[in-house]
């Protein structure tokens, strides 16, 4: 019993101090996937502030944007006309969300729109093998001038590596989230999103558009969407796998709280991290590959003592 806690509770805190320099490349490797998941729950945050939709689609919008990226490059359209051409396909999918979707089903129970989000999955998973096929796909990532290299970086006694396309993926994703933060918080259209998040009636009250709104939040998701895919697939390929990774953003959402942007931002870095950590130091002990549960596991951990994540709101309602 004795070895077996040793094991658990001090090995791997000893490991860490006895290779500090690979510490340290945990933990950038883990920052680096927490900027990602957060980059994906913040498309989730949009649109659930602004309709109170919980968008079950969010993750086949970041696989469909980046199959369209490297789609319409395959096709013989230069790098970053396809990369302008995949912005207009992320508008007209919120046009058309908004148009076929959610207008037709205003003031329907949460359920029904959350089932209509299930459904505008599985139509662009259908969409995108027919368009595209099934076959992963190697991201346009020089074309794009996106770096390849690495960087070498001495440490006590030893070396981090960073790869350079690592480094251009949190600096383009913190540049992202930064930009639509500063957006939606100071902008006439950012004052209108926090309106319809409080109160759908009162906005409409005083002259908002509803239809606008969502068409906007949308689009700002299929923009995520669509940097998130290009960083991702740059990573590794271009597949309907990919959407699976994008479903970590759910343990994010859960820490973070479904409606704060600065909530997204933490609890990706603190499950990219956690997860990140417990698979180098505490996997070989259960047998590794808990990188694919320990997010879950962490967020049902987390549900018990805070369920609307750290910087969730608390809602009391009185019986």
């Amino acid at each position: 019993m004795g070895e077996i806690l040793y094991l658990i509770l001090i090995d791997p805190f000893v490991q860490m101090a006895e290779l500090p320099d690979f510490f340290l490349q945990v933990l950038w490797e883990g920052f680096v996937s927490g900027i990602l998941y957060a980059l994906i729950a913040l498309g989730f945050v949009l649109i659930f502030k602004a309709s109170g939709v919980f968008n079950f689609a969010q993750g086949i919008m970041v696989v469909f944007a980046a199959l369209s990226l490297v789609g319409l490059y395959e096709a013989g359209v230069p790098a970053f006309l396809a990369l302008a051409l995949c912005v207009l396909i992320m508008l007209g999918l919120a046009l058309g969300v908004e148009r076929l979707v959610l207008r037709p089903l205003v003031n329907q129970p949460d359920i029904i729109l959350f089932m209509a989000t299930i459904g505008l999955t599985y139509f662009l998973i259908g969409l995108g093998e027919f368009i595209f096929g099934g076959e992963p796909k190697v991201m346009i990532t020089e074309e794009l001038l996106l770096p390849t290299g690495s960087y070498a970086w001495e440490v006590m006694g030893g070396l981090v590596i960073f790869q350079q396309i690592d480094i251009a993926a949190a600096v383009i994703a913190v540049v992202l989230m930064t930009a639509l933060g500063l957006f939606f918080q100071n902008t006439r259209i950012g004052r209108a999103l926090r309106a319809v998040a409080d109160d759908h009636q009162a906005a409409l009250s005083v002259g908002i558009s509803l239809n606008q709104i969502w068409a906007i939040v949308w689009f700002a998701a299929g923009i995520v969407a669509l940097a998130t895919g290009i960083m991702w697939g740059a990573r590794s390929d271009v597949s309907f796998a990919l959407q699976i990774v994008a479903l970590k953003a759910l343990p994010v959402l859960v820490l973070g709280g479904l409606t704060s942007v600065p909530g997204a931002i933490v609890g990706g870095l603190i499950i990219g991290v956690g997860e990140k950590i417990g698979e180098i130091y505490w996997g070989s002990m259960i047998g590794g590959g808990i990188e694919g549960w320990l997010a879950y596991f962490i967020a049902l951990a987390f549900l018990l003592v805070r369920p609307q994540g750290l910087f969730g709101e608390r809602i009391i309602e009185r019986v």
